[in-house]
């Protein structure tokens, strides 16, 4: 995302902000406890200087917002060729799944989908239309500790080529990913349930075939 050139500090301060509010909610060690906290001074310090407002207000405000939980946002891409669909196969599990994850402060969920893709497969793509929003909780995934709000993206290939097959025949190219291919409906390998189930699949090759189809939500 391009930052408002207005207030690059604003951009810059919500950053560091996130970066550590996420190191201080998950890490356990004190030194880096102590640092991170170290770096959501220096944010909060960005943003009172820069909007001229008093440093105690600024972290009231951070402070009071770590207490309201709000569902993490998932974006995952259709990609598809041929009436196939692109999927990859996850390190983790060794479980397929349409390629995405979670999006990033300051990015738009179309920017985050088309970098997922790319990260994860090696396709460049763009996003041209949101086919579904999901709750997850509703639509049979295995359980997770926090909800989510699952964005799936038909994403059209800007440059067919092999380079995703490519990349992961040279094996580890990508931190999360082994492998990747291009499937139909009726020959889906086994799928990584955390991620994708086959009903919403089935969904997103009927919405290929029906592109006149409003987004799905809920």
């Amino acid at each position: 995302m391009t930052p408002d050139p207005r207030y690059p500090w604003l951009h810059w301060a919500r950053k560091l902000q996130a970066a550590a509010q996420n190191g201080l909610t998950y890490s356990k060690d004190p030194y880096d406890i102590e640092r991170y906290q170290a770096i959501w001074e220096v944010a909060a310090e960005m943003m009172a200087r820069g909007s001229g407002v008093e440093l105690i207000r600024v972290r009231d405000l951070l402070t009071g917002d770590v207490g309201h939980v709000t569902p993490k946002v998932d974006v995952r891409g259709a990609v598809f060729r041929e009436g196939a669909m692109l999927l990859v196969r996850e390190k983790s599990d060794g479980l397929w799944t349409l390629p995405g994850g979670w999006a990033d402060v300051e990015e738009s969920p179309s920017e985050a989908v088309v970098r997922e893709v790319y990260e994860e497969s090696g396709y460049r793509t763009r996003a041209v239309k949101l086919l579904a929003v999901y709750d997850r909780d509703r639509h049979g995934h295995t359980p997770m500790p926090f909800c989510c709000y699952k964005m799936f993206f038909h994403c059209a290939l800007v440059d067919d080529d092999t380079l995703g097959e490519a990349q992961a025949q040279r094996g580890g190219s990508f931190a999360e990913v082994d492998d990747v291919g291009f499937f139909h409906e009726d020959e889906l390998p086994r799928l990584s349930i955390s991620r994708v189930t086959p009903a919403q699949l089935r969904r997103l090759f009927a919405h290929q075939r029906h592109p006149d189809w409003p987004t799905d939500f809920d």
